[in-house]
């Protein structure tokens, strides 16, 4: 008979006890900024590239448009974004960066790195942590997702 499976030795639990630990990390942070952690991701994306349609953005967060549309939708009532119908498909909605969501860039680089500075105290190797944040990619990518 195999033993007992235990938590100690399971990926998906270290995964999951890493990623509960960074989402508490980034709660003053993401405080300051008024922005909850799927707002924060969202606003990355559409910080790096403005205009995007919900399958985009889905695509690259990795999210279903049935999680997404109410995220965005909360978003635009709280002045983030916009959202339009794409005028060359009209089936397709697109969200757009307001003024107040594209001046909240500067202040989230801020807080981003004196949240890095902190955890690089804290850790000592910020080269390490790049190289986790590689390798977890990349089991994301063989596992299918990405």
């Amino acid at each position: 008979m195999a033993p007992t499976p235990r938590i100690d030795d399971q990926l998906c639990f270290a995964v999951y006890a890493a990623s509960r630990a960074i989402s508490k990390a980034y709660q003053p942070m993401l405080a300051r900024l008024g922005l909850t952690y799927p707002q924060f991701l969202v606003m990355m994306v559409l910080w790096e590239e403005d205009d995007r349609t919900v399958s985009e953005l889905g695509d690259r967060l990795m999210l279903d448009s049935g999680t997404l549309t109410p995220l965005l939708k909360r978003m635009a009532r709280d002045g983030l974004i916009t959202r339009h119908r794409d005028p060359q498909d009209e089936r397709r909605v697109r969200s757009r960066l307001t003024d107040r969501g594209r001046a909240l860039a500067p202040q989230a680089s801020v807080e981003h790195a004196a949240w890095l500075c902190a955890l690089a105290d804290a850790d000592g190797d910020l080269v390490a942590l790049a190289a986790l944040r590689d390798e977890l990619r990349a089991l994301v990518a063989r596992m299918g997702g990405g």
